[in-house]
Order: structure tokens, then C-alpha cells, then sequence
């Protein structure tokens, strides 16, 4: 019988948001796929996990896809970890998951921690609906996008690297208007997590003056809904 691919979901900072699942899915896996084995080796360490740990990351997933998805075939059961959070989300795990659900292979991924889920809630924007956007492109498309998500009603989810932070922040203020409403978390779950809200305007005044270190998430208010004379009416009207 085929082994079974376990995504399993792993601090985002604070180590204590580990589950006990999680955990013992890492300890009976015949082996560990990591992001980065050696972020991912403190964590291991640090609850007693001692499985073989393998390389899986963006610049080898396609290759290294096939290699696992045999093994997985002979029988083992593989635990895909990242450097925090949840596989497949803004990391390495959608090719490989695709690639074993082509060879009917079972995939479970474990509930656990993910960055954009707390940002959200505490951001003050609705999360009855909202749109995930991950890293926007780097280059090619990136304002094509951003002329995209200026008419998205929905709240807006991103993430951003520290050292782009402030020209992201400009870029907003060209597409979304400096007075469209923001909230910036960054170094979630850890001693010097931080939740900054307000404009565009103001929250890139704030990080011009303030450290730009850690992972960022930012939520954006979604644009203020069109009315029209003309809109149809519902049916039960």
C-alpha cells in the first residue's frame, strides 16, 4: 500500500503554538521533508524529533517531487514541514501535493499555524470575506496587479519582506490612495510582535521612523463598494 504525505503546519515564532498532533505525526514519519533543514533542525531538536530530514524547497521541488512521490509509493509515510507556518501557503508543498494526488497517494494537511489568519482578525477589516494575495510579483505583473486589487471590495491579504517594505508602501499610495485604510503585523506570535494601523500615509510615516524587521503582513481595507442607478434588482424584490 501506498504511504501517506502529511503537510504539517509549524510555528510561525512562538514554539508553543506546536500541537501534540503535530508533533507525533513528525515523530512516526519514516521521513521529514524541510524548507530548510537548518531552520527547521532547533525545532526538531527542541521536541526530541530525531527522523531523517531531507532538503524540499522552491529551487528543488520539481525534481525532488518525483524522487519522494517514489517513495512514498514503496510505502512511506512523509511529513512536509516549511520554515514556519503552513506548507503550500506562500511556500514549497503545491507541486509535490499535485504530484501525489496524480498517483492517488492520500495527503492530510494537519490544522495549525498560518500568518495571515491573525493578521486578519486583528486587522478590524471583515473577514467574512477576503482575498489571500500572498508575496505580489516582484517585477513582471506587479503593477498589473496592483491596478487589479485597487477595485477589490474584499479585504486584501499580503505579505512583504522587510527590505521592501517602504516601496511597497509608496506603491500603495499610487494605486490605492494614501488614505485607503491599512494594518501592518509583523513578527507575529513573537516578544516583539507589533499590529500598526492607519493610512497609507501614516503607516509608512510610522515604519520611516520605527525598525522594518521580521516577516509582514498587511491587510488593506477593500475598495468603498460602487452604487449604481441602474444596478439589477434582487429576484425576491
Amino acid at each position: 500500500m501506498p504511504g501517506k504525505l502529511y503537510l504539517v503546519p509549524t510555528p510561525i515564532g512562538n514554539l508553543e503554538d506546536i500541537t501534540f498532533r503535530a508533533i507525533r505525526v513528525l515523530k512516526e514519519a519514516d521521513l521529514i521533508l524541510a524548507e530548510d533543514t537548518r531552520t527547521s533542525a532547533p525545532l526538531l531538536k527542541h521536541f526530541d524529533i530525531h527522523q531523517k530530514v531531507f532538503s524540499h524547497h522552491q529551487h528543488n521541488e520539481h525534481q525532488s517531487s518525483n524522487e519522494i512521490v517514489k517513495f512514498l509509493l514503496e510505502g512511506k509515510n512523509i511529513a512536509l514541514i516549511s520554515d514556519a507556518g503552513t506548507p503550500a501557503i506562500s511556500d514549497p508543498g503545491f507541486y509535490l501535493v499535485r504530484e501525489a494526488l496524480k498517483f492517488n497517494i492520500a495527503v492530510e494537511c494537519l490544522p495549525g499555524a498560518t500568518a495571515f489568519v491573525p493578521a486578519l482578525v486583528n486587522s478590524g477589516f471583515p473577514t467574512d470575506r477576503f482575498c489571500f494575495e500572498g508575496f505580489l510579483p516582484l517585477k513582471k505583473g506587479r503593477q498589473t496587479r496592483y491596478k487589479f486589487l485597487a477595485e477589490e471590495e474584499r479585504t486584501i491579504i499580503l505579505y512583504e519582506s522587510p527590505h521592501r517594505l517602504l516601496k511597497t508602501l509608496d506603491e500603495m499610495a499610487t494605486y490605492f490612495g494614501a488614505d485607503r485604510q491599512l494594518s501592518v503585523s509583523r513578527e507575529l506570535t513573537k516578544m516583539f510582535e507589533e499590529t500598526v494601523r492607519g493610512t497609507v500615509a501614516e503607516i509608512k510615516l510610522y515604519f520611516e521612523t520605527h525598525p522594518v524587521k521580521g516577516e509582514f503582513v498587511i491587510c488593506v481595507a477593500g475598495a468603498e463598494v460602487k452604487t449604481s442607478k441602474n444596478k439589477y434588482k434582487d429576484d425576491d424584490e
